[in-house]
Order: structure tokens, then C-alpha cells, then sequence
């Protein structure tokens, strides 16, 4: 089994896009075993509890209005040319993502990230919830299949609240500074959405690899 590690932030537009041409090439390479873990890494970790509006936090990061679209017309762009369904214009609150932090966190115990974090994308990028309200991150547990009686007594809590933040900064401390970043085998690191076809010849190459057995991870 190939550890993948996979840093991410449930409202990075690039995260979700890079989830999606990642398990497409995964859906072409079903003969390999990987075990995906997803970690911590917020975009804005001083962002306040309740988070704050998207307007008002597009104005704040670029200045304005008009630099906001600019910024996201590529994202838009590529999400199009590559049919992901992303709706900005639904999402009202750009939340504060620890608790959907710890959620995805929880999630690994039970087996369930890749379910945990799907859903977070959808909810927030197709849908426009606010992924920071914990009665939103209770329903997508239990849709997820986690107990959404336990899951809301944990957010009401401060369970975990320090160990993600200290994973976070771990993160950070190891040199990462934008996401999606990928760990391979706990060695090679491949930063960004990298598209299907960059992940369909990574894994090719890994197949070939293992049958031969071979250790060296594929040059990219």
C-alpha cells in the first residue's frame, strides 16, 4: 500500500479541482493500492470563528471588486473547460475552517475521509453552505456516515482543536506554503492541481515500477 498525503483546505478552489483529476486517474488505475490521508492546512487560519462575508473577505485579500474577478476568472475558466461544477456566486460566507478541519481529522478514525472531504466540497462549492457552521458540518458527517450525535458534541467542544492546529503548523514548518500539496510514499512531493493526464502517467509509472520492482518514484 502507497501512503498518499494529501494537504488541503475544504475551501481552496484548487484543492477541490485537484481532488477531482486526482481520483479520476485513480478511477484509470484501479490495480494501485494507495492510502490516502488528508491533512490540515488552513488559507486563512485568522480568519474570525464565524467567518465573514465572501465580499467582504474578496475585498480585503485583492483590493476590490474588480481584482477579485480577475483573480478568479482562470479558476473559472478551468473549472468549466474541465466540467467541475463550481458556484460561486451561491457562496454568501467565507468560514473560519477548523472545525471542518477537525472533521476531516475524526474522519480518518473511522475510515471515512474520502467521503468527509467530497462532501465538504460539495457543500460549500456546489452548494454555498457555510462549512463553518457546525449544525451544516453535523449533516455531512452524518450523510458521510459518521454519527451526527457525536459529531455535534465534539464541535461543541475544544476535542482536538490543538492537535489540528498543531499539524497545521507542522505543515508549514516543513516548508509547505500553498495547497493542494501531495506526499507520495512520505517522500516525493508534488505541489498544486496537477490534471489527470500529469496523475494517469505518475501512476503508470508507478505500476511499472512495482512490477518490476522498482523503488525510484517517477521524475516529474
Amino acid at each position: 500500500m502507497i501512503p498518499v498525503d494529501i494537504f488541503s483546505d475544504p475551501i481552496c478552489p484548487w484543492c477541490f479541482m485537484g481532488k477531482t483529476w486526482f481520483d479520476r486517474a485513480l478511477e484509470a488505475t484501479p490495480e494501485l493500492n494507495f492510502e490516502i490521508i488528508w491533512k490540515p492546512f488552513q488559507l486563512n487560519p485568522e480568519m474570525p470563528k464565524n467567518g465573514m462575508s465572501r465580499n467582504e473577505y474578496l475585498k480585503q485579500k485583492f483590493g476590490g471588486t474588480k481584482r477579485a474577478r480577475e483573480a478568479y476568472a482562470p479558476i473559472i475558466k478551468t473549472a468549466v473547460d474541465h466540467k467541475i461544477d463550481i458556484n460561486f456566486d451561491k457562496i454568501k460566507i467565507t468560514p473560519n475552517t477548523l472545525n471542518a478541519q477537525r472533521l476531516i481529522y475524526w474522519a480518518e478514525i473511522e475510515g471515512v475521509q474520502g467521503r468527509i472531504v467530497s462532501g465538504l466540497f460539495k457543500a460549500y462549492f456546489k452548494d454555498g453552505k457555510d462549512i463553518g457552521d457546525p449544525n451544516i458540518l453535523s449533516e455531512i458527517a452524518g450523510n458521510s456516515g459518521m454519527k451526527k450525535e457525536l459529531v455535534t458534541r465534539l464541535l461543541s467542544s475544544q476535542e482536538d482543536v490543538e492537535k489540528v492546529k498543531d499539524l497545521d503548523l507542522s505543515a508549514r514548518n516543513s516548508g509547505i506554503k500553498g495547497v493542494p500539496m501531495f506526499l507520495i510514499d512520505k517522500t516525493y512531493a508534488v505541489s498544486g492541481a496537477q490534471s489527470t493526464e500529469f496523475w494517469r502517467k505518475v501512476f503508470l509509472e508507478i505500476s511499472v515500477n512495482q512490477r518490476s520492482n522498482k523503488s525510484n518514484f517517477p521524475a516529474s
